[in-house]
C-alpha cells in the first residue's frame, strides 16, 4: 500500500508506527494466518520495543486497509491476505501460503538469482529482500549471483494516487509516498550490496531506474521463467495522518491485490504461460532500455 503515517508531522512516533505497520504486514499470511488473531497490544509493544499508543496507530492503519478487524475486548483478527492465482504445480505445493514470500524464497534458492520488478513503491520488495538476506546470513541458501533491476515511477511525475480525495493541491500523501520509496529503496539496495561486501554472495548487481509511467500494475519477473502480475485496485479509505487528522484518501491496493502466477513451459514456446512471461519480459526490457534512467 502507498499510505503510511506522516513522518514529517508525526516525527519519531510516525516513523515508529510506520515501522510497526510494515512489520505486521510482512507477518500477515505467513505468521498470522487468515482468520487468526494478532497478539495482544501489550505483547506486540513489548516485542517490538514501542509504546502501546504506537501499536494502536499501526493497527488502525491496518484496519483502514482492510487487513484486520479490531474489536474492543476481542483483539484484532486477520481479514485478508495476499491472493495468488496459479494453475501450476507450485500452487498445490504451496497451498495455504498465499503471500509472495514462498515465490521469492524459491527464486533465491537458485545459484543465479535474477529479479526484474516494476512497482509503485519498493516497500514490498524491501521486506522480501531483507528476509532472503537473513536466510543467506544463516547459511540456509547460498546464491552465487544476484541481479536486481527495479523500475519505479519518476519522482517528478504527477501521479493520480495516492492523494486526498477532492483536494488535488494537498501534497502530503505524495510527499509521504516519495519518502517511503526512498527509505525502502535505500534499505533493499544496502541489504543486497552488504552481502557482497561481506563475502556472502560473490556477485551482486543492483540497479534502480525511474520511468515517466504511472504504474497500473505490479510485476515480478523471477529468474527469467516466472512472472507474478497484479493490477493496482483503486480504493477509497479513511487515513490517519501523523498529526492525528483523518482524511479520505484515494489509494491503491498493492499487498492486498490478487497476483496471477505464470511459469514458462520448458518445451512449449506457444503455451499461454510461456507467451505471457516472454511478453512481460520484452515489455520490461523495452521500458528499461528506452523510457527510464
Amino acid at each position: 500500500m502507498a499510505g503510511r503515517g506522516d513522518e514529517s508531522s508525526g516525527g519519531v512516533g510516525g516513523r515508529e508506527a510506520q515501522r510497526v505497520a510494515d512489520e505486521l504486514r510482512a507477518r500477515i499470511g505467513d505468521v498470522y494466518l487468515l482468520g487468526a488473531f494478532l497478539p495482544a497490544q501489550r505483547a506486540l509493544a513489548k516485542e517490538l520495543g514501542v509504546s502501546r499508543d504506537t501499536v494502536q496507530r499501526a493497527l488502525r492503519e491496518l484496519a483502514s486497509e482492510g487487513w484486520i478487524e479490531s474489536r474492543r475486548g476481542s483483539g484484532s483478527r486477520v481479514m485478508k491476505v495476499q491472493r495468488i492465482q496459479s494453475s501450476t504445480a507450485k500452487a498445490t505445493r504451496l497451498r495455504g501460503q498465499v503471500t509472495l514470500a514462498p515465490f521469492i524464497s524459491e527464486a533465491f534458492e537458485q545459484p543465479e538469482v535474477t529479479l526484474d520488478v516494476y512497482t509503485l513503491t519498493s516497500e514490498s520488495l524491501d521486506a522480501h529482500i531483507r528476509l532472503q538476506s537473513e536466510r543467506i546470513r544463516g547459511g540456509f541458501i547460498s546464491p552465487e549471483r544476484i541481479t536486481l533491476r527495479m523500475l519505479l515511477p519518476d519522482p517528478s511525475l504527477p501521479l493520480p494516487y495516492p492523494r486526498v480525495k477532492g483536494d488535488l493541491d494537498d501534497s502530503r500523501m505524495r510527499e509521504r509516498l516519495l519518502r517511503i520509496t526512498e527509505t525502502h529503496t535505500a534499505s533493499l539496495v544496502g541489504a543486497l550490496r552488504d552481502l557482497q561486501t561481506e563475502g556472502l554472495v560473490p556477485t551482486v548487481d543492483v540497479k534502480v531506474q525511474h520511468t515517466p509511467l504511472t504504474p497500473t500494475f505490479k510485476l515480478y519477473l523471477l529468474n527469467e521463467v516466472e512472472a507474478l502480475h497484479g493490477m493496482y485496485e483503486i480504493i477509497e479509505r479513511p487515513l490517519e495522518l501523523g498529526t492525528g487528522e483523518v482524511v479520505t484518501a484515494l489509494d491503491v491496493l498493492g499487498l492486498g491485490a490478487t497476483l496471477t502466477h505464470h511459469v514458462k513451459a520448458p518445451d512449449d514456446a506457444g503455451a499461454s504461460a510461456t507467451v505471457f512471461v516472454d511478453s512481460m519480459q520484452q515489455w520490461f526490457d523495452s521500458v528499461w532500455n528506452h523510457l527510464s534512467g
